[in-house]
């Protein structure tokens, strides 16, 4: 990292190990700091940790039901459960860039997984449904601390010629955690209560944080700057609002839904303005001048408009299994968990790709794969054979593997070493949101379309399946942004040498 703009914190001088000495150093454009071929222990660490606090996001997607007879609440207010683990996330990602600057690696992964430890207990134990709401909250806010200090971490640590191998294992992380969520809870949910899902995951999450903590060294050095707390109130309020706003899509009325998106833009517009004004003097909470870098803005723009056919994809597929050919919560994990563990299993293997050709020949074919399979699932029918269902989604989530892992190398790795942290909170920041648009949008696609079949006669069956179609169809044309941007990329021969990306 380079050398810090304020005080450095230097902690105990027992603490300073040859790890830190030697990872500590002012990176140097194209200087490696881990031997290539080999993954520092540091990121086998984070990968641990970040795959089980991921898991715990979706882990309570069966369990509405049995929360709404414990509790004795509607669904409405029992999907709070999982609407504010998402708000939280909104609003707590866009200040980690801040705080992982301002705090040692060791302190921002204690900070994490005991603020996620203690949400978990408090949720396993909680007497009230508000009970749970507040540990579902704490959860989300060690969760949201994750992400971005794993990819500052390997940023940092991780030579830029073996980035792609090593965000590979961190794709593992990201998609096999969320496909398992259910697979887990509903397998669990078999033989317990909901409670039984925390109570399982308490103690993993204590000993990954134990162990994790006693073999972890610090990475970079930390700098200390004031914080803007107007920065920090717009940000909240901005992304948790415009999120919430997009997730009453469909459930509450156009007025109360577009107040709340249009106040959640205008609070984000007032935090942008503050951050431009902020980065006259090295203070803003989040750096925009992240943006000036090309191939972290193109590979945004990728990412945001792939996040939102994702993810807005993942609920369609469950909908359909469950609600038309009448799968159980269980049997719809089980069927959609091979498309999430093939996307994670791949992920090292097109990092190692990635790093001896670059992004384009990987992201270019990815992409256009992609969009061929959304447009082949809105053709699937009422009675289509679940192997053919299970192709099509593994071949989806094959095709996203090839995207993602380049997309997020070469889009952090051109940025300047300061900046990682910035740019690992904006591109969590914008995973949120992305996937809150894709999801909202898809979703009134489907609705518009089901009613409006019923309403001209057709059947119940027909009528859902012809908005799943459209709904579909649609992400396939989000899908056609990210054809686009990935024809922006550079090859691996256009990347000047030295370049922090390396690609």
């Amino acid at each position: 990292m380079t050398a810090p703009t304020g005080p450095t914190e230097t902690g105990d001088a027992n603490d300073v190990t040859e790890f830190e000495q030697e990872f500590s150093a002012p990176a140097t454009p194209g200087a490696a700091t881990a031997p290539v071929g080999r993954t520092p222990l540091v990121i086998k660490l984070l990968v641990a940790a970040t795959f089980v606090v991921i898991l715990n996001e979706t882990t309570l997607v069966n369990a509405v039901p049995r929360l709404m007879t414990d509790f004795n609440i509607t669904e409405t207010t029992a999907q709070w459960s999982l609407t504010v683990f998402m708000l939280t996330m909104a609003a707590v990602i866009p200040v980690t860039g801040w705080f992982l600057q301002r705090v040692t690696t060791r302190t921002a992964y204690a900070t994490a997984m005991i603020t996620f430890s203690l949400g978990t207990l408090v949720a396993g134990v909680a007497p009230t449904f508000g009970a749970l709401l507040v540990g579902r909250v704490v959860q989300a806010g060690g969760t949201a601390v994750m992400m971005p200090l794993l990819m500052t971490t390997l940023m940092t640590v991780v030579a830029a010629e073996d980035r792609g191998r090593v965000m590979g294992q961190v794709t593992l992380a990201m998609s096999c955690a969320p496909a398992l969520g259910p697979a887990v809870s509903g397998v669990l949910l078999h033989f317990g209560s909901w409670r039984l899902i925390f109570a399982v995951v308490l103690p993993i999450a204590v000993l990954v944080g134990f162990f994790g903590f006693k073999q972890l060294e610090n990475v970079g050095e930390t700098t200390s700057s004031p914080i803007s707390w107007a920065s920090v109130v717009l940000a909240a309020g901005g992304f948790s609002t415009f999120v919430f706003g997009l997730s009453k899509v469909g459930h509450s009325a156009w007025e109360t839904v577009a107040a709340f998106i249009g106040g959640g833009v205008a609070l984000i517009a007032l935090f942008v303005l503050l951050q431009l004004r902020l980065q006259r003097s090295d203070r803003p909470l989040m750096d925009l001048r992240t943006l000036k870098t090309r191939n972290f803005t193109v590979s945004l723009i990728l990412m945001s408009a792939g996040f939102m056919a994702f993810l807005g994809s993942m609920l369609l597929l469950p909908l359909y299994l469950q609600n038309l050919r009448g799968l159980s919560e269980l049997q719809t994990g089980l069927l959609v968990m091979p498309g999430g563990l093939a996307m994670g299993l791949l992920g090292p293997q097109v990092g190692k790709v990635f790093d001896r050709i670059g992004a384009r020949p990987l992201v270019i074919p990815g992409s256009i794969a992609m969009v061929a399979l959304l447009f082949g699932l809105s053709r699937i029918g009422a009675e289509t054979p679940y192997p053919v269902l299970v192709a099509l989604h593994v071949a989806l989530m094959a095709s996203l593997a090839t995207i993602f892992t380049p997309v997020f190398t070469i889009g952090l790795g051109d940025l300047a070493p300061q900046l990682y942290s910035h740019g690992s909170s904006l591109l969590g920041t914008l995973q949120q949101v992305a996937g809150a648009i894709g999801t909202a949008l898809l979703v009134v696609i489907m609705t518009n379309r089901t009613e409006s079949l019923a309403e001209d006669g057709a059947s119940k069956a027909d009528a859902f399946m012809g908005g799943l179609q459209w709904a579909f169809f649609a992400g396939g044309v989000i899908g056609l942004v990210v054809i686009a941007m990935s024809l922006l990329l550079p090859s691996k021969a256009d990347v000047p040498a030295g370049a922090h990306g390396g690609h």
